[in-house]
């Protein structure tokens, strides 16, 4: 072992650790580095290092036991390790973190679940857009310590590692999300499970045995519904050593036939609750009927009143249509029916209004099929459309929470969302780290934006020249059979041809194709403290005549503020939805635009990257409009930090679709830009006052 190389690995202990502060005497740990191979040590010494930028206790205990750990444990699950207490700080701190360490043992014993095991963060996202396009109520997928549904919501834990292969068990996980969502769909739920167990000596036995007859049933829907999905199932039972008993064959027949119902599988339960336990199959959930009552009182009376009120909205929409007859009898109100065909399997909902066809908006469709889905028919009393004031708005949906009152007295995460922050120390991303709430800009109804035409009012005829030109951009097409023109080259070529004999083409015309523009933009606005001022007046100025101009070009754009103040308050601001129409309002909120705290950026080009992801259009473009570089207050995102988090932002907007741009004021801009956005996504002004004027051109290069 040589001298110098155990003093030059101390020095460098020395520095990450700061153990001039910390007092860790790190002589020894450095020579037992430095007896190690070149490769272990560089492995054990890059994990220290990114450890040591979450808190230095915990990179220092990680080094005491690392050396002699690494043979056992390997550098896969070595990696796993140190990232399970760097999350587990982060999560609840570093008293919790340092027992993560600590307790290496009981770490190990999970190698399996934390090498080949799929977190729940990493599929929720895949398995709620696969349940979302299956047919029935729309589900959400959520964390919960066991496998169920309460029929409004999917519960996964928090790893799924039965298998020794990760795409096993996120198949695993697939068919767990598909066997729950059938208990949803095919009517598990329509009768009591509580009062048809409670007549059993043991209610809880009973339950768990009509478990097993609904896995047979619904498995059978599957097969039907989802042939490759049911494949991989009987692939996962085979695995796992999953097998039907033979006493039990005879229900699978008879659950297994297309028209049996819950009611099949109550009758077979007296015999099933004579034979032994089944054990459960790998993707089997529990029952909870307890949860699903609470789910269905909680639905019940809010989606007859959603149903009610929209039925009514549908109704005076047609009367608008269809002016009601003299002849119409006034007394007897119109009549709605619906009808639901499930006979392939398929939900086939129709509605009608006096026996004439009417087509249901999305939201009503919705609203009968998870009444459907609950009754197994819409009750008549669902169809007959609201009375004025009949109900109160408090019964039409969840009341947002206020994303100010959080702030008074304790402070909670409630109603907030949760995004992950990328740590340039550590390499990994930390999960769940910023709280961020969407608010809406107050509006302010005064003369701003009437004030701010009347300035501009030459550079506004400018911009409305620019974009109707953008927009009536057409391409010339040549030889085409039929056209506007004749395409002269075209002729004379087919001309030629003719006289020495050869086949004159019919392709001799000229036509102006109109490009048609499928374009979505999102405007993500610096509310910083540092835009306070003209900065800020500028933002605005720039905002009230590029809505002006995009509403020329019909461009489906949204207009997002951001600041916020450490990761605890990540703050959103509405200006404009894509779904909203420039107006007075919004308008009003472009007016309302104040200077707000700092300037943390990854978790708003996250969220608005989800957004834009949402949008049915052929390109998807994020602009960002800041005075500066990503800041915040005193946490840690200051400086690089918050410069590498921002540009894994943006590279995960870009894996998404969506194409970053960026227009900023920072004469410093150019020692960090490049690296966040790229050479040619960007552009610097030397005076903010520039930008009303460059945004025709702006807007021009970041569509084309």
């Amino acid at each position: 072992m040589s001298e110098a190389r155990a003093a030059e690995l101390a020095a460098l202990l020395e520095d990450w650790l700061e153990a001039d502060l910390t007092f860790h005497k790190v002589e020894g740990l450095a020579r037992e580095l430095a007896g190690l191979s070149r490769e272990d040590c560089d492995f054990i010494l890059g994990w220290i290092k990114r450890i040591a930028t979450t808190h230095l206790e915990l990179g220092w205990q990680f080094g005491r036991r690392a050396p002699k750990l690494l043979a056992s444990m390997g550098r896969r699950q070595m990696e796993a390790w140190a990232v399970f207490a760097c999350d587990t700080y982060d999560r609840v701190g570093l008293r919790p973190a340092l027992q993560a360490v600590e307790q290496v043992e009981n770490f190990a014993d999970k190698q399996l679940e934390l090498t080949a095991g799929v977190l729940f963060e990493d599929v929720a996202g895949v398995l709620g857009n696969f349940v979302r396009g299956l047919s029935g109520r729309k589900l959400a997928i959520v964390q919960g310590e066991a496998v169920h549904t309460d029929t409004d919501k999917i519960y996964l834990p928090a790893v799924i590692a039965r298998l020794p292969d990760m795409d096993d068990n996120f198949r695993l996980a697939k068919a767990m999300v598909a066997l729950l969502w059938a208990q949803t769909r095919f009517g598990t739920f329509r009768v009591d499970l509580i009062e048809a167990c409670a007549a059993f000596p043991h209610p809880s036995r009973a339950l768990a045995q009509l478990n097993a007859l609904e896995t047979l049933r619904l498995s059978a829907c599957i097969e039907r519904e989802l042939p490759g999905l049911h494949r991989d199932m009987e692939r996962l039972k085979t695995a796992l050593g999953d097998v039907l008993p033979p006493a039990w064959q005879r229900f699978a027949r008879r659950l297994g036939e297309p028209d049996a119902s819950i009611e099949d599988s109550l009758r077979l339960l007296g015999d099933a609750y004579q034979l032994p336990d089944f054990a459960a199959w790998c993707f089997q959930g529990e029952l909870r009927p307890d949860a699903v009552a609470g789910a269905f009182i909680a639905r019940r009376d809010k989606e007859k009143a959603r149903l009610r009120v929209k039925l009514a909205e549908l109704l005076e929409e047609q009367s608008r249509h269809q002016p009601q007859s003299d002849t119409a009898d006034a007394a007897q109100p119109p009549a709605f029916e619906a009808e639901v065909d499930d006979s392939d399997g398929r939900l086939e909902l129709e509605l009608t209004l006096d026996g004439a066809p009417v087509a249901p908006p999305e939201d009503v469709r919705q609203l009968l099929t998870s009444v459907w889905l609950d009754f197994g028919e819409i009750p008549h009393d669902y169809l007959v459309p609201a009375g004025d004031g009949e109900y109160d708005a408090s019964l039409l949906g969840e009341q947002p929470v206020d994303p100010d009152a959080v702030w008074q007295g304790t402070y909670h995460e409630q109603g907030a969302l949760f995004y992950p922050e990328w740590d340039m120390g550590r390499q990994h991303y930390r999960k769940n780290w910023c709280v961020m709430r969407e608010k809406e800009v107050a509006p302010v109804f005064d003369d701003f934006a009437r004030a701010t035409l009347d300035k501009h009012a030459g550079l506004v005829k400018h911009l409305h020249r620019a974009f109707e030109a953008m927009r009536d951009e057409n391409r010339l097409l040549k030889r085409q059979p039929y056209g506007d023109d004749v395409d002269i080259d075209a002729l004379v070529e087919a001309m030629a041809d003719a006289r020495d004999g050869s086949e004159m083409s019919d392709r001799l015309f000229v036509r102006l194709h109109r490009a048609e523009r499928n374009i979505a933009v999102a405007f993500m606005v610096d509310m910083s403290g540092s835009t306070r001022g003209w900065i800020n007046e500028a933002e605005r100025e720039a905002l009230i005549l590029l809505c002006e101009a995009l509403e020329r070009l019909g461009d489906r754009y949204a207009i997002y503020g951001f600041s916020g103040t450490t990761r605890k308050r990540c703050e959103l601001y509405r200006i404009k939805t894509f779904e909203e129409s420039y107006g007075d309002v919004v308008k009003a909120r472009i007016s309302g635009i104040r200077a707000q705290e700092y300037t943390r950026m990854g978790f708003a080009i996250r969220h608005l990257t989800d957004l834009l992801k949402k949008v049915e259009a052929r390109t998807r473009v994020l602009v960002t409009l800041s005075d500066g570089r990503p800041d915040d207050y005193f946490d840690g995102y200051r400086g690089q930090y918050g410069i590498e988090d921002t540009r894994m932002a943006l590279l995960e907007a870009r894996r998404a679709g969506v194409h970053p741009f960026c227009v900023t004021i920072d004469r410093e801009a150019r020692d960090y830009l490049p690296h966040m956005y790229g050479a040619a996504r960007y552009v610097i002004l030397d005076d903010v006052a520039e930008l009303p004027f460059k945004v025709s051109d702006i807007y021009r290069r970041i569509t084309r």
